[in-house]
């Protein structure tokens, strides 16, 4: 297992789902961890990232790693502070979920020390292993190439990527994804159908849809909203899913219309159409079992 290369760790946002999920692995690894978190009443760190005090301004001095597990506006807005007291032997890193904007801020601030963006692509509770995590190195070393090995380590899949790349898959695979499941909700909401009537009768698709749904509207607004309004292409995604319903509607009254957006549509699978239907099967195997 790679060893991270540092003692003290510090986690902004570490009793929040993302940031307790890191605090969590790497106390595991035996890393001194303290969180800054002002819902966490037990940690002896106190104070705000923003605006930190003499003693948070020691603290984030001595520390080898400082994890923001916070909202991007809370990380742009703490930046300035980061990049004058954490040394520059130390690693930052933060857990946005769109890098761009994030990238140009730490090329303009002068941070010479390492700054790595991690994405995790599931949510915390599930833990890392066997999951997708995306890695940008704004600025890269041996620090951060430590962190991403631990990840790995920790049984996630990572990917190293630009800021521009990730953004545009993350606009593909959370953006478009989530919009999708959205407006089939509100869609549903339009047919005078109630969701008892429908669960008698709903079919694995549905029920699979209605699924994703009641987890997005479980989860919070907060997450999807930022991942909508805070991602350049994402405003793309939902435009191309707008075009899509519109051909398809449009294409209904004719058989070789329909086949041709059928056809259409299984490009986007590239070469993964067999794996994934088989991945369908497996799964309305098990939710369309009323047992």
């Amino acid at each position: 297992m790679s060893s991270v290369r540092c003692d003290e760790v510090i986690v902004v946002g570490g009793a929040g789902a993302v940031g307790s999920m890191f605090v969590d692995l790497m106390r595991r690894d035996g890393r001194s961890v303290t969180i800054l978190d002002p819902a966490d009443s037990d940690s002896p760190l106190r104070g705000d990232i923003t605006g930190p005090d003499n003693i948070l301004l020691r603290a984030l001095t001595s520390a080898d790693i400082v994890i923001l597990a916070v909202p991007e506006s809370v990380a742009l807005a703490a930046l300035p502070t980061l990049v004058r007291v954490v040394r520059t032997d130390a690693l930052i890193v933060d857990t946005l979920s769109v890098k761009s904007q994030m990238s140009v801020a730490v090329e303009n601030s002068g941070r010479t020390g390492e700054f790595l963006g991690v994405n995790p692509m599931f949510r915390p509770s599930l833990g890392p292993s066997g999951r997708p995590i995306i890695a940008v190195p704004y600025v890269g070393g041996p620090r951060g190439a430590d962190f991403v090995e631990n990840l790995r380590a920790w049984g996630a899949t990572v990917s190293v990527m630009n800021p521009d790349r990730h953004d545009r898959l993350a606009a593909a695979t959370q953006a478009l994804t989530h919009a999708s499941v959205l407006a089939f909700g509100l869609a549903l909401g339009e047919l005078d159908v109630t969701a008892e009537e429908v669960a008698d009768v709903e079919t694995p698709p549905h029920r699979t849809l209605s699924a994703l749904l009641a987890r997005i509207v479980n989860g919070e607004p907060e997450v999807y909203w930022d991942v909508q309004s805070g991602n350049p292409y994402a405003e793309t995604a939902r435009k191309a899913l707008i075009t899509a319903c519109v051909r398809l509607d449009s294409a209904t009254g004719d058989l070789e219309n329909f086949s041709d957006v059928v056809k259409s549509a299984a490009e986007g699978l590239g070469t993964r159409s067999e794996e994934l239907d088989t991945l369908c099967r497996q799964v309305f195997e098990e939710i369309g079992s009323r047992k």
